[in-house]
């Protein structure tokens, strides 16, 4: 039996860091990366055979709980017909007819007419493809080049998305990444989240020149910040009136905080131009999306003069994957979801409390996190100045309980429809002796 450590020490002599994604590595949490081997419902196992109750669920896919039958039997009967074709399929047509008709908001009383923002849909393989397409996209609709965006919200790894914010607030951005020329991160204007002084000041000093904003729909990648009321319809309204789209990221919120997204559960309703889709679309395969408008939609080619294509796009499998997880993804489920995360994200609070740890518990539908601040942070300024230091022995105690959560205090906790009594008693009887570990914690 080979151990983690000899399977990261193997790694790094092939891969750089060991990994193919940063935050594999551990580094936050100063642990050894665990390398797993399989995974069923709420569990994963390493390699040493140890077992886990898990919290990270590929990163929100494995919203039915990992290897879910039916997801690994429409993948399989996928695969006996080919793992791909290069051509167009049935089961593409499908999944963007699907996610069509979920992302809407039913008439009422307050919202007389029913909403559907999406319709049409292009396939992509990844949630960067989908976010850099969607630029591209605003740009070629709008024939402008700027783009503004939110400090601490992540929209994939692609040049213009990894940009930092410059001195003021209608300065354009500095490359966030080595490899990224200035001048790319320069159509990038980056402001504070949650302020909607800094998107007016913006708009009123650039706005003929702003294609489009980005923002999470509920961010998630600062660990869990919620919009304040009424912020995505203001950013609506500001870049509307300003002649610029509104691309909401769903990368993580789509089809997981409810049947529609956050589009769905937002108290206030708007009127996004283009939205994003990733994780929980794909089932768990490469697969992600972008949706809007026909108008708009149609500018890509082989209508319009936008150009995007992919030889992996739309993959059988993948889309075999996506379908079924949608389809599974009933009212029972959500309701299930929903009440694992409030069980665990309570008893986190309480164990914390009970420790002496000042934090707050902050979440979007079942998606959450713990931040160790007094009050909640609104913006990536204020999530920046927890106390970040508690969390990798946090981290280390769960997972020498049994418990893999996220490993680093910025990113959100994933529960699934798997995750039954069983499985949230063990994350629920780890967390006391992981929040003591957080109280004896000090800065490095």
């Amino acid at each position: 039996m080979t151990t983690n450590a000899q399977e990261f020490a193997r790694a790094r002599g092939a891969m750089p860091g060991g990994v193919n994604s940063p935050v594999r590595a551990f580094g936050s949490v100063h642990e050894t990366p665990r390398f797993f081997v399989s995974a069923s419902g709420p569990y994963v196992t390493d390699v040493e055979g140890r077992e886990y109750v898990d919290l990270v669920g590929s990163w929100g896919p494995a919203i039915l709980g990992h290897a879910h039958p039916a997801v690994v039997k429409a993948v399989q009967d996928a695969a006996a017909h080919g793992l791909g074709f290069g051509a167009s399929t049935p089961g593409e047509t499908e999944l963007a007819e699907l996610i069509a008709a979920r992302v809407s908001r039913p008439s009422s009383v307050v919202e007389p007419v029913e909403t559907h923002p999406v319709e049409r849909v292009r396939l992509v393989s990844t949630g960067t493809e989908a976010t850099m397409t969607a630029i591209r996209l605003a740009r070629g609709a709008t024939g402008r080049d700027l783009i503004v965006k939110f400090a601490g919200h992540y929209h994939g790894h692609s040049d213009g998305l990894l940009a930092e914010a410059g001195s003021g607030v209608a300065t354009l951005a500095m490359p966030g990444s080595a490899g990224v020329p200035a001048a790319i991160a320069a159509q990038t204007l980056v402001i504070a989240y949650n302020d909607l002084d800094a998107v007016r000041e913006v708009f009123a000093a650039r706005g003929d020149d702003i294609a489009a904003v980005i923002v999470e729909a509920a961010p998630a990648n600062m660990g869990i910040v919620p919009p304040a009321h009424g912020f995505n319809a203001a950013l609506a309204e500001i870049a509307h009136a300003h002649g610029a789209l509104l691309i909401l990221d769903e990368v993580l919120t789509g089809f997981r905080v409810g049947p529609a997204g956050w589009y769905g559960i937002d108290p206030v309703l708007f009127s996004p131009d283009l939205i994003t889709f990733g994780k929980v679309v794909g089932g768990g395969l490469p697969l992600a999306a972008i949706g809007g408008s026909a108008a708009l939609m149609e500018l890509l080619a082989p209508l319009g003069p936008v150009y995007q294509a992919g030889t992996l796009s739309g993959n059988p499998l993948a889309v075999a994957a996506g379908r079924t997880t949608l389809d599974h993804l009933d009212a029972a489920a959500y309701a299930r979801i929903d009440g694992a995360a409030t069980t665990i994200a309570d008893a986190a609070a309480s164990a914390l409390s009970e420790a002496g740890v000042t934090h707050v518990v902050q979440r979007s539908g079942s998606l959450f996190s713990i931040q160790f601040a007094s009050e909640a942070p609104t913006d990536y300024d204020t999530v920046k100045a927890q106390e970040a230091f508690r969390y990798p022995p946090f981290f280390r105690a769960m997972l020498a309980q049994g418990v893999s959560l996220p490993p680093s205090v910025f990113e959100a906790w994933f529960v699934s429809a798997a995750h039954d009594d069983t499985a949230v008693s063990r994350i629920v009887e780890a967390l006391p002796a992981a929040a003591r570990a957080a109280a004896e914690a000090t800065p490095d």
